[in-house]
């Protein structure tokens, strides 16, 4: 696959004279030694800015820098450039320019890798990359949107690698106290706290050999994050309460739904910790930026439910339904179109969802209500919906739904309470 390259001069600030050509599908301009374009101003965030070429411009995203990315005063989140324009970062002023060539993004051939089905450029680029994984004992970071198939991307590494027979351990760093949490990745010793009755191997111990998956990294506890950085740079753990260190022969991968560099400048993950995980960073694209694969992936799903040739499997085949879940934009990716086909095979209905910003099945507002009246009425049917929209993209986990909407578990029960879902 052939992308338009873009060229990066500072024109204004410490660094001017500074250049950079784009080498790959993604760009990183920021003052930490592991970005593409590293800068020298102190009022750029270390992983400022991120620039990727495509069809519609070039798209600049922001990641969440302490002092914003602004093009003539306007700050951007998520935008397409499509002609020369000079980006302000911090005191730094950078031309983003086309360069007039092209860069080659390797595509792997087939439309899978392991439990994984696309192909699209984007997932075929993916699949590219999972097979060099699979090829080293590299340290691969795996981010991407909930239900966008992290855990079978690492999986699938696991599976394709020398690592193979060895055993796939894996760690939800989100889903337990971070006190738990060192015993399960470190193992104890009797006694080293209460209800330590007997010694255990943690989960370094237990991958050995193998692959040990460390899923919601972005998780971490910060004061945990030094002692897996050492863990990792030495292959050696220490069990809680223990005095001598144990060599550990493990391959690690990471996941995350999180942007770990906008973390980073957040100061809630170590710089150090995430350049020693980032040796092969895996993008796992949303549903919504390749509609082209929703009939492989309808296809695959019907036969992981094992109605790959059920009567009602054939009408969501049908092109107006695959028009109808290309409309939708899947918050809940994969794993919503999973819940959806389950439950259209159930009851026999093949339309999408309702828009998300269309609480009330998109019906207008009825202005012969008291404003206070309507607003509390409009707000409740929002919320039902989003409080359902949210269980179905998480598989009615709890605890996995509150952390994707970024509260807590005791919150969303009480919301849940309230909407009647509960």
């Amino acid at each position: 696959m052939l992308l338009p390259s873009f060229r990066l001069e500072v024109v204004g600030g410490p660094d001017r004279g500074t250049t950079y050509t784009s080498s790959g599908e993604r760009t990183v301009v920021g003052t930490h030694r592991s970005a593409h374009l590293v800068l020298t101003d102190p009022t750029v965030s270390r992983f400022h800015c991120e620039l990727g070429a495509g069809e519609h411009g070039v798209r600049i995203r922001d990641m969440q820098s302490r002092n914003g990315t602004l093009v003539e005063g306007v700050e951007l989140v998520d935008a397409y450039l499509r002609r020369p324009t000079t980006l302000k970062l911090g005191d730094t002023r950078l031309l983003v320019a086309p360069e007039g060539g092209a860069v080659r993004v390797p595509l792997a051939p087939g439309d899978r890798f392991g439990p994984l089905r696309g192909a699209s450029g984007a997932m075929r680029s993916v699949f590219a990359l999972l097979e060099r994984a699979a090829q080293s004992d590299a340290t691969v970071l795996i981010e991407g949107e909930t239900g966008t198939g992290k855990d079978l991307a690492a999986s699938a590494i696991h599976a394709a690698s020398a690592r193979r027979d060895g055993p796939f351990v894996v760690v939800d760093c989100g889903a337990m106290p971070r006190e738990l949490l060192e015993s399960e990745l470190f193992g104890h010793v009797r006694g080293a706290f209460t209800g330590a009755h007997a010694d255990r191997a943690g989960a370094f111990e237990a991958a050995h050999g193998g692959t040990l998956f460390l899923d919601e990294i972005g998780e971490l506890a910060l004061d945990l994050q030094p002692v897996l950085l050492r863990a990792l740079e030495s292959r050696q753990v220490k069990r809680v309460g223990a005095t001598r260190t144990t060599a550990v022969d493990v391959r690690v991968i990471a996941a995350t739904n999180r942007s770990l560099a906008a973390e980073v400048n957040a100061k809630r993950f170590r710089s150090d910790l995430y350049y020693r995980l980032a040796v092969l960073v895996v993008q796992m694209p949303p549903v919504r930026e390749r509609p082209e694969d929703l009939p492989l992936l309808v296809d695959a799903v019907l036969e992981s439910l094992g109605a790959a040739d059920a009567p009602a499997a054939a009408r969501l085949r049908e092109p107006r339904a695959l028009e109808r879940l290309a409309a939708h934009t899947w918050p809940g990716n994969v794993r919503e179109l999973r819940n959806h086909l389950e439950r259209a095979l159930a009851f026999g209905d093949a339309a999408a969802p309702a828009p998300a910003s269309a609480p009330d099945g998109g019906a207008e507002v009825d202005i012969s209500q008291p404003y206070r009246l309507a607003r509390r009425r409009w707000l409740a049917r929002f919320e039902r919906r989003y409080l359902e929209r949210l269980l179905a993209a998480h598989g009615d986990n709890v605890t996995a739904a509150a952390r994707a909407a970024g509260g807590d578990r005791v919150h969303l029960h009480r919301l849940l309470s309230r909407a009647g879902l509960r």
